[in-house]
């Protein structure tokens, strides 16, 4: 796969916790997990080993991620961390400006992850419960921040926000390829898919078997033609876990070990447990049922011991077979790919040393 791609460059990023309490999918629990000097190490280390930035989670439970990446991009040169913002927490004009200040001043290093999947929606005060009711906000939101953000004196009556002749300063800095920071978003549903058709930049998938995911993108370009996108074409990403070591033989070793492990220290672990009513958090515990590994190397069986989201199935193997699976994503139209593995400052190491020349290779 080679680093251009026919919509532009493959881009790859990785995973930063900011989670409150440590151990987050089996990291190592230690002390100061979440300080100001640890994150920063994490960032830099993705930076030094060549990854383009992180994914940033968001959660009222957590330490709010605008305030880490805003720390962050401080402490760093080239690291773009991937802001998962929640409508609903935000008010669109505020979001835009706080967003378009952090923009100008890490010189265009914001990127945006728009979360519409549940929260403790009542403990901020959010009032939109219905999936439909927020979706329907959810698209509102993108659209009109994306309006703040290219245009000038935005007035905007809409069913969820209404704002009169809002300009923004500092303006949002076009960039080559970039005329605004990137909107990413998630979902499976009917709803979500609508919306990322019409509104998203980036459509991130979980790490589900190659035909369905090819059978996703199909439907999201039809729909987004259906419905009339505006938009330039929408982009696709890959959100996955990837166990890499020196041999396949180790590697599904390692990777039977850490299920059994995480299945051991289950009640310890700060990550709920169950499953998750989202569709695309279904779509990936209903995968155990087709077998425990799926293509070549999706192993599915750490869903059977309540993993959520990328800790549902990972890519195992050597790094030659990892970036071999990576490189049959690509090859149906994934172009942004978010991996981890932990203990995370550890394999945000090995995987750039060892995994990401192997996808900038040409070939």
């Amino acid at each position: 796969m080679s680093t251009r791609t026919a919509q532009g460059h493959a881009e790859f990023l990785w995973y930063v916790p900011n989670e409150v309490r440590p151990g987050h999918r089996g990291d190592d629990p230690t002390a100061g997990h979440n300080s100001l000097d640890t994150l920063t190490r994490q960032a830099l280390a993705v930076e030094r080993h060549g990854w383009r930035g992180a994914l940033l989670g968001a959660g009222w439970n957590r330490p709010d991620t605008f305030t880490v990446a805003t720390a962050l991009l401080a402490r760093t040169t080239s690291f773009e961390p991937l802001i998962a913002v929640r409508p609903g927490y935000w008010r669109p004009a505020h979001f835009a400006a706080a967003a378009a200040t952090l923009d100008q001043l890490s010189s265009g290093r914001v990127r945006v992850n728009i979360v519409s999947g549940r929260d403790d929606l009542a403990a901020y005060g959010d009032g939109e419960a219905s999936p439909a009711q927020r979706y329907a906000r959810t698209a509102e939101f993108m659209r009109l921040v994306r309006r703040l953000w290219t245009e000038r004196d935005v007035t905007h009556d809409g069913e969820y926000f209404q704002l009169t002749g809002s300009t923004l300063a500092p303006r949002v800095q076009a960039r080559p390829g970039r005329p605004h920071p990137t909107f990413y978003f998630g979902g499976a549903s009917a709803a979500a898919e609508q919306v990322a058709a019409m509104e998203a930049d980036v459509q991130l998938f979980w790490g589900e078997p190659r035909d369905d995911i090819a059978e996703r993108i199909t439907r999201l370009r039809e729909l987004g033609e259906k419905l009339g996108r505006e938009h330039p074409p929408l982009e696709f990403g890959l959100r996955v876990t990837t166990l890499v070591r020196d041999t396949s033989a180790q590697a599904w070793a390692d990777a039977e070990a850490k299920v059994a492990d995480l299945a051991a220290r289950r009640d310890d672990l700060p990550e709920g447990h169950g499953h998750s009513g989202a569709v695309g958090q279904r779509r990936l515990f209903d995968l155990q049922a087709r077998g425990d590994v799926l293509d070549d190397n999706l192993y599915t069986a750490p869903g059977r011991i309540g993993g959520e989201g990328a800790g549902t199935t990972w890519l195992v193997g050597s790094a030659a077979e990892v970036a071999a699976a990576l490189r049959r994503y690509a090859d149906l139209g994934i172009t942004h790919f978010i991996l981890s593995d932990t203990p995370y400052l550890r394999e945000v190491e090995r995987q750039g040393n060892e995994l990401l020349p192997l996808l900038r290779a040409p070939g």
